[in-house]
Formats: C-alpha cells, structure tokens, sequence
C-alpha cells in the first residue's frame, strides 16, 4: 500500500483465484503519498492525488478509493473507484454506501469495477454488516456497479 498505510481486516472467501480479498486501511492513505504513487503508476509529473482519498487494497496490490468528483458533497457521497496495480481502472459505485451493498454480493473493488458480471458469491455476514450502516437501499451488486459506470462513464 502506498506509504505502508496498515490494513485493520481482510475480508477473503472463495476458492483458489475465485475469492475476493480486499482489506480496508485503518485510515485514508494521505494525498501525497497517493500523488508519489500516481506519478510513479502512470510516468506523469503532472498528476496529483488530492481527487482521491484511498481506504483499501486488494490482494493484486489494487487501491479502492473515493473519488472526489462532487464538489461540495460529502465523502460517502463520492464515487468509490478501483486503480488497479497494472493500470486497470474502474467505477465500483455511486457512493460508499452502495459500495457496502457490493460486498455481500461478493464483488470487492477490483471484481466490481473489471468483471461485474463474474457470478455472484453472497456473503451473509456482510450482508449484516451493509444493512446496519448502508444509507440506501439493497440493491443487487451488478446494478449498483452498471449505475455507477454509466454515471461516470469518462472516468479513466
């Protein structure tokens, strides 16, 4: 993680290769440690990471991040985003709480935003843990993912 930022949980189920495994940090990786980082993924002195605000990576060494792309509008209400190791990139929702509904349906950031429709693995737990903080509806993984992406489809 950019900066060694710590991981509090992992979150990883599934068979070999099939799982998802995504760890939120314990706090947001700073701006300019996600500016170093950005710089050194894509080769360009002219970016910076103040548009994102990174709470988690995936196994394949992917940051899951907030998308600062409301001005004016809270955290929760931005977009979270997937940056992949290798230079994939992609919208995982609309907001954090819809992001919450993507876990128990079994789609953490990187399955979200590259393989929406990878078949569905349910996680109950989670499914507990979304009800309990989530500020907006259930709603099934693949159509917060598919809303998200035709929201921000410029998003690169």
């Amino acid at each position: 993680m950019p900066g060694g930022a710590g991981r509090s949980f992992a979150l990883d189920y599934g068979a070999e290769g099939g799982g998802v495994d995504f760890a939120p940090c314990d706090a947001f990786v700073s701006a300019e440690e996600i500016t170093d980082w950005l710089r050194r993924w894509t080769g360009s002195d002219e970016l910076g990471g103040d548009a994102y605000r990174v709470f988690g990576q995936d196994g394949s060494g992917g940051l899951a991040a907030l998308w600062c792309a409301r001005p004016g509008r809270p955290l929760a209400a931005q977009p979270v985003v997937f940056l992949g190791s290798e230079g994939e990139v992609g919208v995982v929702a609309g907001n954090l709480s819809d992001f919450l509904w993507c876990r128990p349906g079994g789609f953490g950031p990187r399955e979200a935003a590259l393989h929406p429709d990878r078949e569905a693995r349910p996680d109950a737990a989670l499914g507990v843990l979304a009800e309990q903080y989530a500020t907006t509806p259930r709603r099934p993984a693949r159509e917060v993912v598919n809303e998200a992406q035709a929201e921000f489809r410029t998003f690169a």
